[in-house]
């Protein structure tokens, strides 16, 4: 009953459907998108400025990583403090890291004491598909989806039988990978298993710092995943997904370890033990024609443990999330239709540092109407959170699309966002401050979308976002006293050319501080991502080329980061239909960047960035 309804869905986007499509099918598509309004819907009548990525695009593109995907989002910026494991800022649309809400599978995982998701730490082999939403769905999902939403859906099944898959592979800086998989099932029970260990040596992510903060960085990561479902009818299906990434991440410490009586400074090797982890479980009911209910339940762990090889000194911040969201939507008829429905979690933190509280609980009712006329289409959103500490908040969001004729389509919104305050920012010892208001936001955008022919597609946006009640640190607390505007312009052209294949990204930013009129830290004004891919029978070649404009590190832009182009070249030759082989060379013409600052003896220098880099894989799927 479900795969028909989704192939309607592709044939006829304008259309609502009773039936919920197939949503393991729906993540092998590039023209759904589901994280929108946690439903299948396509992309082009989605409200949604977005990016997809699917499996194909990741074997495609062959990316290192997570983040190293989102660079080719435009409006979203990457900003790491080193190699491939250093905690990375990631801007969506100048907002900052804790404004961006991180989801895998439906499931929340940032760390409720630093707001950090621990994307880094995710394997890319264990991915299926990502999107990225671009402007704030707080209507939706409530605090911290001020920038947008990054959701992550882990490994499925690739169809009936038993398929089985052994990734092996070597490169730069002692880099090895492994991974092996066994995925299948058959018309009612599907699941996928995977198991991977992902090593390097690293790199001297600073330059001029303490002696002991020479060496390289080394990472180690273990990754599980697994994906089961099954359909008891054609009304109903359960399931479950598992992801578990756990390792060990070294960094530098250039600010140094000093003993606390001398204060001489002391050797050091820091490194920290982390784990990211997320096991979400559904029941989807079709429980009548116009009736389609979903319950899902959720729990998250985020656990970083810094320490010291020269030392016993040690750090934790460890969060245990549980949650819970029941959404249903009804189809009122032809035009109308109404998806409503709870939302729920509860916070808990242990750290090494006492703080005054541990558990927050949040909960929260929304809803949404959606009307598909023949001229024009409307969709508004409302959600009302309740939170154990910062009371209530309300979140609204409204939009209009015109279809202009059959090819372009204009889309006005509005959206209102909020980010409440973290564990360390209210209850840190000496460096927090219990009274924080949230964040909030308001935003307005206007997008221009156009079919030009049957292998090209442009998308441009236009948005203006406001933000008051930023949490800024004044002196030692934070306070709710910073204000920001932020303007922009993105474009998306995907274009095909017979067996070429090209995507480019192009954003244009503006973002202030209110009181200052600097520019807000870290983020570039102008960014460019184009890839370009040709298939030759059996073989295939791509280029990368990413390009970032000059920004500041300090909010008083005083320090200035230089702009950089990165190339990058790859290829794939299919030996066989079971076999693949892979080779990627990152950073191609060695360009020496940095996106942070850090300090040192009373001078700033970048943090270092991997220069030119390779990496060679084979890929084995058997046929049983």
């Amino acid at each position: 009953m479900k795969r028909p309804a989704l192939a309607t869905l592709l044939c006829l986007p304008g259309t609502l459907f009773a039936v919920e499509p197939d949503r393991d099918e729906a993540l092998k598509l590039a023209d759904v998108v589901i994280s929108a309004n946690r439903q299948v819907e396509s992309r082009s009548t989605s409200s949604a400025a977005s990016t997809v990525f699917t499996r194909a695009d990741i074997d495609r593109l062959q990316p290192p990583g997570v983040t190293d995907l989102l660079r080719r989002v435009p409006g979203v910026q990457v900003a790491p403090t080193g190699g491939r494991s250093s905690v990375p800022g990631i801007f969506i649309r100048g907002t900052k890291t804790a404004q961006a809400l991180v989801l895998v599978d439906g499931v929340r995982i940032a760390n409720a004491t630093s707001g950090d998701s621990g994307l880094q730490f995710l394997d890319i082999d264990q991915v299926e598909r990502v999107e990225v939403l671009r402007g704030s769905r707080s209507a939706v999902y409530g605090s911290d989806a001020i920038g947008g939403v990054i959701q992550i859906f882990t490994r499925r099944s690739s169809g009936p039988g038993l398929q089985p898959r052994l990734h092996l592979a070597g490169g730069s800086q002692h880099t090895w990978q492994r991974s092996l998989g066994l995925s299948g099932g058959d018309d009612a029970t599907r699941f996928n298993l995977g198991a991977s260990l992902d090593e390097s040596a690293g790199i001297d992510a600073t330059g001029p710092s303490f002696a002991s903060d020479a060496d390289h960085e080394a990472y180690r990561n273990r990754s599980l995943n697994l994906s089961l479902s099954h359909t008891f009818n054609e009304r109903f299906e359960a399931g479950l997904n598992l992801l578990d990434s756990q390792g060990r991440s070294e960094y530098d410490n250039p600010y140094g370890r000093f003993d606390p009586v001398t204060f001489d400074s002391l050797a050091q090797k820091p490194y920290t033990d982390f784990t990211v982890s997320s096991l979400g479980s559904y029941l989807d009911a079709q429980l009548s024609e116009r009736w389609h209910s979903r319950l899902e339940l959720g729990h998250s762990e985020n656990r970083s443990e810094s320490r010291d090889k020269l030392s016993s000194e040690r750090s934790a911040f460890n969060t245990y999330r549980d949650q819970l969201t029941w959404q249903n939507t009804l189809t009122l008829s032809e035009q109308h239709s109404l998806s409503a429905g709870v939302d729920g979690y509860q916070d808990r933190v242990h750290a090494s540092e006492r703080l005054a509280r541990d558990s927050r609980w949040n909960r929260a009712a929304f809803v949404q109407h959606r009307f598909e006329g023949e001229h024009f289409n409307t969709e508004l959103g409302v959600r009302r959170d309740q939170n154990q500490q910062y009371g209530g908040q309300t979140s609204w969001s409204a939009s209009l699309g015109v279809p202009l004729n059959p090819a372009n389509d204009l889309l006005l919104s509005y959206s209102e966002g909020f980010r409440a305050p973290t564990f360390n920012d209210l209850y840190y010892p000496g460096y927090s401050n219990p009274t924080l208001d949230p964040e909030h936001s308001k935003s307005v955008e206007l997008q221009w979308r156009s079919r030009l022919s049957s292998d090209s597609r442009l998308e441009a946006s236009l948005y203006r976002t406001e933000l008051r009640d930023a949490i800024v640190f004044a002196g030692l607390q934070p306070e709710n006293v910073a204000a920001a505007r932020i303007n922009g312009f993105e474009l998306s052209l995907d274009q095909r050319w017979g067996a070429w294949q090209s995507q480019l990204g192009l954003a244009l930013i503006d973002p202030r501080d209110r009181d200052s009129g600097h520019t807000l830290a870290r983020r570039a004004r102008r960014t460019l991502s184009l890839d370009l891919d040709r298939q030759f029978d059996a073989f295939s070649v791509g280029a990368s080329w990413q390009a970032v404009s000059a920004s500041f590190d300090g909010e008083d832009n005083r320090q200035r980061l230089a702009g950089h182009g990165v190339l990058g070249l790859r290829g794939e030759w299919s030996a066989s239909p079971a076999l693949k082989l892979r080779l990627s060379l990152d950073n191609l013409l060695d360009t020496s960047y940095s996106r942070a600052l850090y300090s040192f003896d009373g001078a700033s220098y970048g943090y270092r960035e991997e220069g030119r880099t390779w990496l060679m894989s084979v890929t084995w799927t058997p046929a049983l």
